[in-house]
């Protein structure tokens, strides 16, 4: 293996060493076929059986019941805010939404080309750093779904309770799908962009109740259906074929190494190392409420702009890469998806209480 970073991005994130080797050779011949996947038909029985396989292996490890579709669709996880209210939200009807972050706000915004939107909750106020416990937020009696977003990577911020509700439940889990155990048919849809967990940008995965793909008015556009989706099994038009191969490797890689058990405790004893560091003094300050910390992305301050800057160039010249805070925030973040390895996050912290030996305030 060639000399490999520690690449801390939000996304594109870090994927599995030996799911970029094989989608390498791939590119060049696939399956023996004396073709590159890039250049094998979407129709043919060696890229139907990857999409088939995608599916078995999404549905095993998230234990998805029967009644739902699972469609792989293009145009990011930024095509659902306004796919989701095309698709549910009936003409002249409200929606319930739960301003968390960027994302969330991104959403809202979509949402209210098409209804009547009720911002049950916002911690924008305290510049997004925490998620609502469920009595903080009253869903109105006239909503035809509650959305939210499970994990906010510019803020670091997570829902380790999901909300309770009797409508239906839609969450964009595009940063955090698959790096927990969930139960899927407490949700009427999820969807996520791939470029977390999941695989490459490119595709998106949209996990939806069978019933529901009924509930689309007849005047969206065909290709904004999900039933369009649906009925053609991601195929009404050509699928976005590396990405989908790629995410079909990184299931495969889940599986073999025990599923979503295994990595959710993967995942709970990588952040809690830095979030430990962070908890041992007052250098490092975190941005999200302890209750509401996420296990995919630990985003935190140094005591200074300046020695931010220094800790992110120091850090770089290390082979940590990618720690820089989203512009909105600033600071740092650490970003730690499900192929991040442990060793990356004991380098980073002893960086940590290096620099902070080093740079006293």
């Amino acid at each position: 293996m060639p000399q490999r970073v520690c690449n801390f991005s939000a996304g594109p994130a870090t994927l599995p060493y030996d799911v970029l080797e094989q989608t390498a050779k791939d590119v060049v011949d696939f399956q023996g076929l004396g073709m590159g996947l890039m250049e094998v038909s979407h129709r043919s029985k060696e890229f139907m059986a990857v999409v088939d396989r995608t599916e078995e292996l999404l549905r095993e490890l998230m234990q998805i019941p029967n009644g739902y579709k699972v469609l792989f669709l293009q145009g990011g996880a930024s095509s659902q805010f306004f796919m989701v209210p095309m698709n549910l939200l009936s003409i002249g009807k409200k929606a319930t939404y739960l301003n968390t972050g960027t994302w969330a706000k991104k959403a809202i915004k979509e949402a209210q080309l098409f209804g009547d939107i009720d911002v049950a909750y916002s911690s924008e106020a305290d510049n997004f750093n925490r998620v609502p416990h469920q009595d903080e937020y009253t869903i109105n009696e006239e909503s035809e779904y509650l959305y939210f977003v499970s994990n906010n990577t510019i803020f670091g911020t997570q829902f380790q309770k999901f909300p309770e509700t009797e409508t239906l439940l839609i969450s964009d889990m595009s940063s955090d799908i698959l790096s927990r155990t969930i139960d899927v048919s407490k949700f009427s849809l999820i969807f996520a962009g791939a470029q977390k967990n999941l695989g490459p940008a490119g595709v998106t995965v949209v996990i939806i109740r069978e019933d529901l793909l009924s509930r689309a008015q007849e005047a969206i556009p065909t290709m904004l259906k999900y039933s369009t989706h649906a009925d053609k099994g991601s195929m009404f038009n050509t699928p976005p074929c590396i990405a989908i191969s790629v995410v079909c490797r990184v299931l495969e890689w889940l599986k073999g190494i025990g599923g979503t058990d295994v990595i959710q405790q993967r995942n709970e004893q990588k952040s809690a190392i830095v979030y430990e560091v962070m908890d041992s003094g007052s250098y490092y300050r975190g941005h999200a409420a302890k209750d509401s910390r996420s296990h995919m992305n630990v985003s935190f301050n140094l005591p200074s702009p300046e020695l931010e800057a220094q800790f992110i160039a120091e850090a770089t010249d290390e082979g940590l890469h990618g720690l820089k805070g989203h512009r909105s925030i600033g600071g740092c973040r650490a970003s730690i998806y499900n192929a991040f390895p442990i060793e990356g996050v004991q380098k980073l912290t002893h960086f940590m209480e290096m620099f902070a030996q080093k740079n006293p305030v």
